[in-house]
């Protein structure tokens, strides 16, 4: 029998922090020779996550978050799609677990339904077979990538956070790298706890492809659709005639009767009457920082001191050991 593949698993976590991801690796039931766990501590995950790839011995990097739950098995199933030398990347979804309020399940449905995610809802719900795919579909709190084939592309572009792992996607594509989802390797993470995280999490993440597209050149439309509604509601008190109001009722139509569908399918009522008030702050929220990364672009936005980052293996799942400071 070959031996297991090396796998290190990759965790960035802010200093101090809590990594509730280990709960799940307890279970990972990966053999313990092939599998090494980096914890990398700092304010900078896109370095953070770089400079453990650069400390990591394993043929394949698995990037979680810190509060990642994976089901046992996970890295076995990861593995098996390295088996072809051209994947480059494997990956799967983000799903909400069951125990999260009612608002964040909210938040999850809009995140997974055609009117809120979009292109990209895949990231968030377990649906088709496994697949060759695009950024699209993968997300880093559970992202695969090939070493060698990381390490060669220069790694994740530290000037931005988040969208690192979209660049570094569209990067491996252009060079023939096949990507990976599979819907059932998929990972639990509770969604934002309160409103005001949730529109900060999507003012990130418009800023951060606003500042991917500065970078790449290269505008996809559908991005900007968020910015434009966001223009269209500035605009919408000093237009007088009723007809421009037309576009705002069909799309509060369409939130409503996304809702009805999202509590029909998942059976949760509860938060399903919620999504008409979410998916406008979705979309305001997304659009405006989209906006703000294109006009006012802040790359390279943290200063050195704030890029200081501690790697350290997990050993028995006990206390961190240092490996060093950088």
């Amino acid at each position: 029998m070959p031996d297991p593949v090396k796998v290190s698993i990759i965790i960035p976590v802010k200093p101090g922090g809590t990594v509730s991801a280990l709960a799940g690796l307890r279970a990972a039931a990966y053999p313990c020779a092939a599998l090494e766990i980096l914890v990398a501590e700092g304010r900078c995950p896109s370095r953070q996550r770089n400079m453990a790839a650069a400390a990591a011995s394993g043929d394949i990097l698995y990037f979680l978050d810190d509060d990642s739950l994976a089901a046992p098995g996970f890295l076995q199933r990861a593995v098996r799609h390295y088996a072809d030398p051209a994947v480059a990347a494997a990956g799967g979804p983000s799903l909400t677990p069951d125990g999260d309020t009612p608002l964040q399940q909210a938040f999850g449905m809009a995140f997974a339904s055609a009117i809120g995610g979009g292109g990209m809802r895949n990231r968030y719900r377990r649906t088709g077979t496994v697949r060759a795919s695009c950024d699209r579909e993968l997300i880093l709190c559970n992202l695969s990538f090939r070493r060698d084939i990381f390490l060669q592309h220069g790694g994740f572009d530290e000037r931005l956070y988040p969208n690192e792992e979209n660049e570094l996607m569209e990067r491996l594509r252009r060079g023939g790298g096949l990507l990976i989802h599979d819907p059932d390797l998929a990972v639990q993470r509770s969604q934002r706890p309160t409103l005001k995280a949730f529109c900060r999490q999507l003012f990130s993440y418009g800023r951060g492809r606003g500042e991917q597209t500065v970078i790449s050149g290269v505008v996809k439309p559908i991005t900007v659709v968020p910015s434009l509604f966001l223009l269209y509601l500035m605009l919408l008190p000093f237009l007088q005639k009723p007809v421009y109001y037309l576009p705002l009722l069909c799309y509060l139509m369409m939130t409503v009767a996304a809702a009805v569908l999202a509590g029909a399918r998942s059976l949760r009522p509860g938060a399903a009457i919620l999504l008409p008030a979410v998916f406008p702050l979705f979309h305001i929220c997304y659009g405006a920082g989209m906006v703000r990364g294109l006009l006012a672009p802040n790359l390279g936005r943290q200063g050195s001191a704030e890029c200081q980052v501690t790697i350290r293996r997990v050993k028995g799942f006990g206390t961190p050991l240092l490996l060093g400071d950088h």
